[in-house]
């Protein structure tokens, strides 16, 4: 880009912040009142009516004693116990405090039963700090909810979430670790029958505030349901725009035309379980070529139309040297990778017993997440380009208000507690490969401000939208944007993110047909990198603050539950599944026979191995990283049931006594000749 129209564009913003000032005054004068749209039965919030939880430290908040719960799901499991204990009782909870100490945000609890418990929050607590004090506030409390949000302390109580989260059944082609569900090793198919799928999509849409959320499609293994693609088809019948699958990828790396189904009926992305860069940082999932098969499967679901989001779940000591690695894969690859997901670890599925010793050698939070990148890409300063993902939702409100009160579905809104999500966006150049955080060269948090100044006025679309372009303006500094990044470039991706399509930002957002999308997202120079950090809780770190405010709800048989009170917490995902199992395994086995796995060591066959994605070859030929065995402390659960039956065998043979137990073999007969 020519320098001079660099300066032309510093001119705007200048001229910009001028006219700001008194566009500003006069559209606070008698701001308008907000209005109750056809999707809420509550008026839009304006920013002072937004509630927020208790934030900052030393605070006190509600928890759970990680062994008392686990011993009252036990009991409504084995049927010792009603399932009212978790709507009417209080069932393990306990006050938690979380405080400063030694540079670390901690949480300390304490169970008359089962004493002490501590975990690390966040090892920065000015990057803490910051997540809390730019939180916008909740969304519109939810409403005509009684019958889907009805979980006791558990219930889910702020705004409609942002990503409904079906499963479509436990039965997984994996066994590894972690694992949210504890795949293949529950005695039992739970599985959704077609009915089942609409039913929950049906009732999804009933709720209030009902805004556009993304649907994702998950298990188990979701490929493995014989509904898969029906899912999908009828998820897009019912209104939601954007359909994503949250998979290992195997299926669509062995079956090219399973992408290409997925896409016709309507698959947007593809949330791949991505734990880093080659073959060796991926040996703890136990498939012998997993990075081929995240290969072939990007391949087949690019070439088909659905945008591939890498999910890199982060186990510190196992692959967290892995983070810089899969930026610079994505980096490399802008044209296909459109968002990554990192996802530090939650101890709960197989990871709920773990040892204090692993669990601490283990634990990786935000913090460690925005220091990590830094350090190994050099990109993002941690107090200035990093977010809460509820930050977003001050632009939401915007494209509320300009929608207007006739619009059919509020926006999708991101109204999680700043401790459960945060992100950073880099603006790459797909032709050069420049990548710059945008909250380098757009003031973000005072860009908010103003527009959040815009909302509350409440005027109509046209000065709403003349409100956000100044706002935007003033707060752009394009001499510290990519080099060829221009000020057009930047409205218009605004405007397809918040506005839609058409001569006014107003106007209904068209869906874009298959083709359509694949020819914008390809002949775009611009790509938005989103990095994203989601931390779901454990039975460790607990906070019922977050989960009445979750953003990810789980459509069950047994209503809408909490992501984090489902796969921890209470526990619901073992309860609800049992209530409802399709058939134990044996029967199962018996009538549909079995699927297959892959484990320990085992190769999943390919079809092809070529493809056209950039890789740095001496990440892919990097081995496994090795802090936890130097430390001889174990990387998965399996591995550590291995580990103290071996201690307990030699604590009875040497402090015991007991003598080692000799195996007798049978005896092998030679065949005569």
């Amino acid at each position: 880009m020519n320098v001079y129209a660099k300066y032309v564009e510093k001119g705007l913003s200048v001229a910009a912040n001028g006219v700001w000032f008194a566009f500003s005054r006069l559209n606070q004068i008698r701001p308008n009142p907000s209005f109750t749209p056809l999707w809420s039965d509550k008026s839009l919030l304006k920013s002072w009516e937004k509630t927020k939880p208790p934030l900052g430290w030393p605070r006190q908040t509600d928890s759970l004693c990680p062994s008392c719960v686990r011993e009252t799901r036990q009991e409504i499991l084995d049927g010792k116990k009603d399932l009212s204990v978790l709507l009417n009782g209080e069932v393990g909870e306990i006050k938690a405090t979380i405080l400063e100490h030694e540079g670390k945000v901690l949480m300390v609890k304490d169970c008359v039963a089962h004493g002490h418990f501590e975990d690390v929050i966040s090892i920065d607590p000015a990057f803490s700090r910051h997540l809390e004090e730019t939180f916008p506030g909740r969304d519109i409390r939810a409403h005509r909810d009684e019958k889907l949000h009805n979980h006791g302390s558990s219930s889910i109580q702020y705004g409609r979430g942002a990503v409904l989260t079906i499963d479509l059944t436990n039965r997984c082609n994996m066994m590894c670790d972690p694992c949210f569900m504890d795949a293949n090793q529950i005695g039992f198919v739970h599985e959704l029958r077609s009915d089942d799928i609409k039913q929950l999509l049906d009732n999804a849409i009933s709720i209030r505030p009902r805004r556009q959320l993304s649907v994702q499609f998950s298990g188990g293994e979701p490929t493995l349901s014989p509904y898969f693609i029906d899912a999908i088809r009828y998820a897009r019948k019912v209104g939601y725009k954007v359909i994503q699958a949250a998979t290992n990828g195997i299926e669509f790396a062995k079956h090219r035309e399973l992408a290409q189904q997925a896409a016709a009926a309507g698959l947007r992305y593809a949330y791949l379980q991505f734990d880093g860069i080659g073959n060796g940082p991926n040996s703890h999932r136990g498939v012998g070529n997993l990075f081929d098969v995240k290969l072939q499967a990007i391949e087949n679901l690019f070439n088909a139309g659905v945008g591939i989001v890498p999910v890199i779940t982060i186990v510190n000591g196992v692959n967290n040297e892995q983070v810089g690695r899969v930026i610079q894969f994505a980096l490399d690859n802008p044209k296909k990778i459109t968002l990554l997901a990192f996802q530090p670890v939650s101890f709960s599925g197989r990871d709920e017993a773990i040892s204090n010793e692993r669990r601490h050698a283990q634990r990786y939070t935000l913090s460690h997440l925005a220091h990590d990148v830094k350090t190994q890409t050099g990109i993002g300063e941690p107090t200035r380009d990093w977010f809460p993902i509820s930050f977003m939702s001050t632009f939401s409100d915007w494209a509320d208000l300009v929608h207007g009160p006739d619009s059919q579905w509020g926006q999708l809104a991101c109204g999680c507690h700043p401790n459960c999500g945060t992100g950073m966006a880099v603006m790459i150049d797909k032709f050069t490969k420049e990548a710059v955080p945008m909250t380098a060269f757009l003031r973000a948090e005072q860009f908010a401000k103003d527009l959040q100044q815009v909302n509350d006025a409440g005027r109509g679309a046209f000065l709403s939208v003349v409100g956000l372009t100044l706002a935007l303006l003033r707060n752009y500094d394009p001499f510290k944007a990519p080099k060829d990044f221009r000020l057009a470039d930047l409205i218009r991706k605004f405007k397809k993110k918040f506005g839609g399509s058409g001569k006014q930002m107003n106007e209904v957002v068209r869906i874009e047909t298959n083709a359509q999308r694949i020819s914008r997202r390809r002949t775009d120079r611009w790509n938005f990198l989103f990095i994203a950090g989601m931390w779901f809780q454990d039975l460790f770190n607990y906070d019922f603050r977050r989960t009445e405010m979750c953003i990810i709800p789980y459509a069950t048989q047994e209503g809408e539950i909490s992501f984090c009170a489902y796969n921890t917490g209470v526990g619901w995902r073992q309860i609800v599944e049992k209530m409802h199992m399709t058939a134990t395994l044996a029967k199962w086995y018996e009538t549909q026979g079995r699927h297959e796995i892959f484990a320990a060591g085992k190769r999943v066959p390919l079809a092809s191995d070529e493809h056209s994605l950039t890789l740095d070859l001496n990440a892919v030929n990097a081995a496994a990283q090795t802090d936890l065995d130097s430390l001889q402390i174990p990387k998965t659960a399996r591995d550590e049931r291995a580990q103290q039956l071996e201690m307990a065998r030699l604590y009875r043979q040497h402090v015991l006594g007991e003598k080692p137990t000799v195996q007798i073999q049978p005896l092998k007969h030679s065949k005569k000749t």
